[in-house]
């Protein structure tokens, strides 16, 4: 049912690329996959990317953000409460007594799609976890501070050009090693898998990196879903990047690009640890001084 599931996202009023089963079947072999796919009369009119652990569901542990991705006509929220009151049945059948609930953040919306909030409220759940995400509004965006400005124009003076990039092997070992060298730890995704994913969705997945000469200094890759949101990946500056400032220079472009592409909205991504419990103050910070505002992505509980 693939074909048919990709044309529930591509037609719903929240779904990205993310939830198209080129994209999340790469990890299948690390997720017992418990997707659900809600029907009326043969006409899909929901689907929910899921993994199942023991007795509790999850929407979904290999994605940021999923839920329910609705259709966009003949669906309201009475279609919704119908939907989740059909689901909890099966789940619980299937003994599922817990489901773990990444609804869409807003701004990834086509059309407003927060039926799912009011549904979770009614089934008592209770928000467990909420991360801060720092995005600007394309249509208005927020200038970047004094600071930020002289340091794009340190960055232009020292040489430092921006420009997409093909060279994931290169980018890939620069970010690999600065991710153990402060932390210990390597992507989440390997070379082979986001080179596979990018072949996939290759207007979607884009690596931009800015250098100077030969020498690459500092990187970032976009995933761009729709005309909605370009997202902030894998972002990464090496120590004479940080110093001539070569961030500043590529995020001061990437907004201005994706904003003549007709992106609305641009998120440097999330600066919380341990289920947004700490906040990485210095870090959103630095966000807000390039125009960067909130939007939370949240996680609830819901028990059966």
């Amino acid at each position: 049912m693939a074909q048919r599931w990709d044309e529930a996202v591509s037609s719903s009023r929240n779904g990205t690329f993310l939830h198209l089963r080129g994209y999340m079947d790469y990890h299948s072999d690390r997720f017992a996959d418990f997707s659900l796919m809600a029907c009326d009369e043969g006409r899909v009119v929901a689907v929910m990317p899921a993994c199942r652990e023991g007795n509790t569901l999850y929407s979904h542990r290999g994605l940021t953000f999923g839920g329910w991705l609705m259709a966009t006509r003949h669906f309201d929220v009475t279609t919704m409460m119908e939907v989740w009151t059909a689901a909890t049945a099966l789940l619980r059948d299937k003994g599922i007594k817990h489901i773990v609930y990444k609804p869409v953040p807003y701004i990834y919306h086509r059309y407003p799609a927060q039926d799912d909030l009011y549904a979770i409220f009614r089934a008592g759940g209770a928000l467990v976890e909420s991360n801060i995400s720092s995005v600007v509004d394309l249509d208005a965006p927020l200038p970047f501070d004094r600071g930020n400005k002289r340091n794009v124009n340190v960055a232009l003076r020292s040489g430092v050009e921006v420009a997409q990039s093909s060279d994931w092997k290169g980018y890939w070992a620069m970010l690999d090693s600065l991710l153990m060298e402060k932390y210990g730890k390597h992507p989440v995704h390997s070379l082979e898998e986001i080179v596979l994913l990018q072949s996939r969705f290759p207007e979607n997945i884009r690596l931009y990196t800015a250098s100077a000469g030969d020498e690459l200094l500092a990187g970032v890759v976009m995933y761009c879903s729709g005309s909605e949101v370009a997202h902030c990946q894998y972002i990464a500056s090496t120590e004479r990047g940080r110093d001539v400032k070569a961030l500043t220079l590529l995020f001061n472009n990437l907004i201005e690009e994706m904003s003549l592409e007709g992106f609305r909205y641009f998120d440097f991504g999330t600066s919380n640890e341990d289920g947004g419990n700490y906040l990485n103050s210095g870090l959103v910070q630095q966000k807000c001084r390039m125009g960067g505002r909130g939007v939370v992505y949240n996680t609830y509980n819901i028990d059966l």
